[in-house]
């Protein structure tokens, strides 16, 4: 039994015997530090006035009013659109077939949260969105509204974004 002990004892001596201290010795030559850098020349700086801005606005003109998709109108697509319901806008849609809209019940202001992936134009501001009746508005994270969607098939919808581009989301 005591051969025992003091064979465990010689293992405990031998693999202490192997540690060493790995932490930074900073009694060794602590002054010495990195060289410094040297300084970069700098090309001088000029100045001066810049033309004033041409037009009586220095923004363009505001839109007289938005157009409606063409080839449809929102209230024909409104009368034979089917009904909706929030929970079953909720997951991941193809839209226009070229890239991805997440919906999900979390709130966000009136709304819930959505946005999209991959998308181009407005629905790249996408932040939020709602069931108002028949349609899905699309909403930004602000709140103003992007477009609109009309459910005209199970898993396919229909509408136009604020600017008259159309939209297809499917599943």
């Amino acid at each position: 039994m005591q051969l025992r002990y003091a064979m465990t004892g010689l293992v405990v001596v031998l693999s202490l015997a192997g540690c060493q201290r790995t932490a930074y010795d900073y009694s060794s030559n602590a002054s010495a530090g990195p060289a410094p850098l040297t300084a970069q020349p700098v090309p001088s700086v000029q100045g001066g006035q810049l033309p004033p801005p041409t037009g009586s606005s220095q923004f363009p003109a505001a839109p007289a009013s938005t157009s409606p998709m063409p080839g449809a109108q929102p209230g024909a697509m409104a009368a034979n659109a089917l009904d909706i319901t929030k929970e079953s806008m909720v997951g991941s849609w193809r839209v226009n077939g070229s890239c991805d809209m997440f919906l999900t019940l979390t709130n966000l202001g009136s709304g819930s949260r959505g946005g999209t992936r991959g998308c181009v134009g407005e629905l790249t501001a996408m932040g939020s969105w709602e069931v108002a009746g028949k349609q899905v508005l699309l909403k930004d994270r602000s709140g103003n509204q992007l477009g609109s969607v009309y459910k005209t098939a199970d898993n396919r919808f229909e509408g136009q974004t604020s600017t008259g581009q159309s939209i297809s989301l499917s599943r």
